[in-house]
Parts: structure tokens; sequence; C-alpha cells
């Protein structure tokens, strides 16, 4: 039962951290209009933002970590309510893509000169730098299963070892995405092309940092003892979101790299 009540359920207590977080992305909207328009102190607005926003995720993953480590809030009805959770989470994050992939498909069926990529835009070799990304977060994808699969089998050491590598290869997909933009030939506002390619790849390599920064909070609670084979949602959820990084991926490849360059 969650605490003195008789039910099964977890009735929150009072936090700060939803109306902070709120203000905290506001902020940061902000700065980052601020900052791009080159209005004084913008990058001052951004980072206080960021800072809040990064404040508000330590904090509020500290609760969640204490209500079901410690506490003994998430019982297994309670479990039921947070997968639903992360399911319509991630439906809402791929209707967010859907968006882009209509942009593009849009312009790319449809181009206001005829052609497609627009003339004077030179696109990537699909088979260079994002193939061999298509491979690392393919082999990240098979590393976090395992990692997954050898928690539920009860064996912790191939557990943080799949951690360990999935971590490594999602801080080197995100590298190797910053180098590829460092050789980018277009700029963002070069076209509806480039402001199309930088909207959809840029907003996946944030949501593969931001699961990279998931999984990484789920390797230091493994390293603490957390989780067993039997309670490890945390963990479970974090591998679907990674899952689904994995597979927006591949349709960015195919889609943007290789099917509209």
């Amino acid at each position: 039962m969650s605490g003195s009540h008789q039910h099964p359920y977890h009735l929150v207590e009072p936090s700060p951290w939803p109306a902070v977080g709120s203000a905290a992305a506001f902020i940061t909207a902000i700065g980052g209009v601020m900052f791009m328009h080159e209005r004084a102190y913008g990058e001052h607005v951004l980072a206080i933002g960021l800072g809040l926003v990064l404040l508000t995720m330590f904090m509020w993953w500290r609760d969640v970590v204490r209500e079901a480590e410690y506490q003994g809030h998430h019982t297994p009805i309670v479990q039921v309510g947070m997968r639903y959770g992360m399911m319509l989470f991630i439906a809402s994050e791929v209707m967010f893509f859907v968006a882009f992939f209509w942009a593009f498909f849009d312009r790319s069926f449809y181009p206001a000169g005829g052609v497609w990529p627009p003339e004077g835009i030179e696109t990537f070799n699909p088979f260079d730098l994002p193939l061999i990304n298509t491979l690392v977060l393919l082999l990240s994808g098979c590393t976090v299963t395992w990692s997954h699969h050898a928690l539920v089998q009860d064996n912790r050491r191939d557990f943080i070892t799949g951690l360990v590598l999935t971590v490594l290869l999602g801080a080197l997909f995100t590298g190797l995405q910053a180098l590829e933009y460092s050789h980018a030939p277009f700029g963002f506002t070069d076209g509806i092309y480039p402001s199309v390619f930088y909207m959809a790849t840029g907003f996946h390599g944030f949501h593969v940092l931001v699961g990279t920064l998931f999984l990484l909070v789920c390797l230091i609670r493994g390293l603490k003892g957390h989780f067993t084979k039997d309670q490890h949602f945390g963990f479970e959820a974090a591998a679907w979101y990674w899952h689904f990084v994995d597979v927006v991926w591949l349709f960015l490849f195919v889609a943007v790299y290789w099917w509209g360059g």
C-alpha cells in the first residue's frame, strides 16, 4: 500500500517543480529568441533558462527516485499508469516529428522551382557520416536491449556493461552529428531544404542528447544498486525512449539523407 493510505495508488505530494519547469521552459524560449536575433543579454537569458531546466530535471528526478526506491510508492498499479503515461508521451513525440516529415515531403513533392533539392544546395553523401551514425544508433539499440535483458535475468554485470556501452554510443552519435554540422555546405537560412534539414535532424539530435542523459541517470542508479528484475520501470522507460529515437533516425536517414538528398 502507498504510505498510510489503504489503497495501491500514489497521491503525489505538492511539488514546486512543475511550476519551476514551466517557468524555466518559458525563459529558455525567450532567451533562445533573443539570442538568435542577437538582442542584448540574449545569451544570459538563455543560460539562465537552461540552468533552471537542468535544476528542475535533477530535483524532480531526485524526488521520483526517492518515491520509487525508498518510499515504496511505485506499486504495480502505479507502474501501469506510468507505462500508459510514457506511451502517450512517445506518441506525442511521434506527432512532433510527423510535422517535420510533413513539411519535408510537402516541399519535395511540390518544389517551388520544380527541382528538389533546390538548385545551389549541395547535400550530404548519405553513405558517409550519416551511414556511420545510423550504424552507431542501431548498435546502441542492441546494447540497451542487451542491458535490459541482463537486468531481467538478474545479471547486474552485463546490465551495467550494456548501459555503459549505450551511453558511450549515444555520446559518439552526438559528436559525429556535431562534426557533420561543422562540415555542412549550407546554412540554416539558405532556403527551405536547409531549414527543414536542420530542424528535423537538430531536434532529433536534441532527443538523442536527452535520451543519453536518461540512460546516464539509469547507469548512476544502477551503480548505486537501484533496479531489480521485478521493478525497473525507470530504466524500461529510458529504453523505450531510446528505441524511439532509433526509429526516428532510420526514417530521417532514408527520407532526408538518402531519398530526399
